[in-house]
């Protein structure tokens, strides 16, 4: 008897467009993610967080600029799009409707515990000024942004930074609270940190970070490469003089591109008394040695936009023939109904048998077993495309009678594309056959 398939574990992560990729984005997140793209029984989600950048960068330049050198970043690094689902945060329409959605069911004590609110009203304080002085609302609702890009495809693990874990504590949070209150929509989130890159020293010593303008750029040229990493903060030891390993942003770094092998040599040739200087030459050879044949591909790619606009388009479509039957569950969970569908159904006489929708399963000439969904008035609504087997079908059928919405985001791939008022009437309709049979069982 054949083993049935795990089922896949889906991974999300992006990266906000608000300026050149650094180190630190691809220990801490590239490199991370595209290792696990690779995994079978995963699915991958990529995205360029362009919305997140309007709440800190006004230069639209700059945005635009950003996108382009991540994409071709992620590219470079080996992300496969035929592979994964990787698009733009701001081509997929239905993100900012669930951002209101889970607006309205998120405590706002909840967000007053964010560590970057929080962070930037000790700022205000510092200075004296109004502790929301430069708080913007779109800084205030970041986590909740967040949030709807996590659950819109009910991602089970997120790569972050260990800094960055309260965000997905914050989505669990949100997921929860909708849940209880429409019924179980949402996947809860779990981070997926490696403790080893979570977090990257920059030249100065402090978390590398474009806020700090610490950073070493991931494709500078190599020449200027080794420029920066000589630049790297270091005490005053002398060569000879043992040095601490604990606190070196060197080592770190070091430690975050070496293998275990590599990282026990430098960590000796720091208590033999290295050289500054031969230490940072090390390290410019380690980061060289993985990053230099990365380097033409990342070149070819971004003197070539109009490749990556296909690209990102392309996995706009993949992403939306997911959250558009998702949002229509959503919508119709909430409360956000076709009007028309209600009136009908209260105007149906009990005595009579009513007509309910129906699914109609067959075989066509290509061999192949297909179904659709019918409304009650015997319109089409839902297009299989063709399964193997009749068993295929028929466990498709069984799996939307039993999750309705829900499963028209599991199974948007083995249907015909449909538009979102379609998506709310099949939802309609699942749920009016549920009713139904639920009704009929009870008589």
């Amino acid at each position: 008897m054949a083993s049935s398939s795990p089922t896949p574990v889906r991974f999300l992560t992006g990266i906000t467009t608000s300026g050149t990729p650094h180190l630190g984005n691809y220990v801490g997140s590239v490199r991370h993610s595209v290792r696990f793209s690779r995994q079978a029984h995963v699915q991958s989600f990529y995205f360029l967080a362009d919305y997140h950048a309007l709440i800190k960068v006004d230069e639209p330049a700059r945005i635009q600029r950003s996108t382009l050198e991540i994409a071709a970043t992620w590219l470079a690094c080996g992300l496969d799009p035929e592979r994964v689902t990787f698009y733009r945060q701001s081509d997929i329409a239905e993100i900012p409707e669930l951002t209101w959605f889970l607006t309205c069911v998120t405590a706002k004590g909840l967000l007053n515990r964010a560590h970057a609110y929080k962070a930037q009203m000790d700022k205000s304080i510092a200075r004296g000024e109004d502790p929301d002085a430069d708080v913007s609302a779109g800084l205030f609702m970041y986590p909740v942004l967040m949030g709807a890009d996590i659950l819109m495809f009910n991602a089970h693990k997120v790569p972050v930074g260990r800094d960055q874990v309260q965000h997905i504590e914050m989505a669990r949070d949100m997921a929860q609270r909708f849940n209880h209150l429409y019924g179980e929509h949402f996947t809860l989130p779990e981070a997926e940190i490696d403790d080893a890159v979570a977090t990257l020293p920059g030249l100065d010593g402090r978390k590398m970070s474009k806020s700090y303008d610490n950073t070493i750029p991931l494709f500078t040229p190599r020449a200027q490469l080794q420029k920066l990493i000589a630049g790297i903060v270091t005490d005053s030891r002398a060569p000879g003089e043992p040095k601490e390993t604990e606190g070196s942003a060197l080592f770190q770094i070091y430690q975050a591109f070496a293998d275990a092998q590599e990282t026990e040599a430098l960590r000796r040739a720091f208590a033999d008394g290295i050289a500054w200087g031969d230490a940072k030459q090390l390290l410019f050879e380690r980061i060289d040695r993985e990053i230099g044949p990365l380097r033409q591909a990342y070149d070819t790619l971004i003197n070539d936009p109009a490749r990556i606009e296909k690209i990102l388009l392309a996995g706009a479509e993949k992403a939306r023939a997911i959250s558009r039957p998702f949002m229509a569950e959503l919508r119709h969970a909430v409360g956000l109904r076709n009007l028309g569908a209600a009136r009908d159904k209260a105007a149906a006489p009990k005595a009579a048998k009513a007509a309910r929708p129906a699914f109609k399963q067959y075989r066509e000439k290509d061999g192949l077993y297909y179904f659709k969904l019918l409304d009650e008035n015997g319109s089409q609504l839902l297009q299989s495309l063709g399964f193997a087997s009749p068993q295929e079908a028929g466990r498709a059928i069984g799996q939307l009678r039993a999750q309705r919405g829900t499963a028209l985001t599991l199974l948007a791939a083995q249907l015909e594309p449909v538009d979102n008022a379609t998506v709310r009437a099949a939802t309609d309709a699942l749920e009016a056959l549920a009713a139904a049979e639920a009704a009929g069982h009870k008589n």
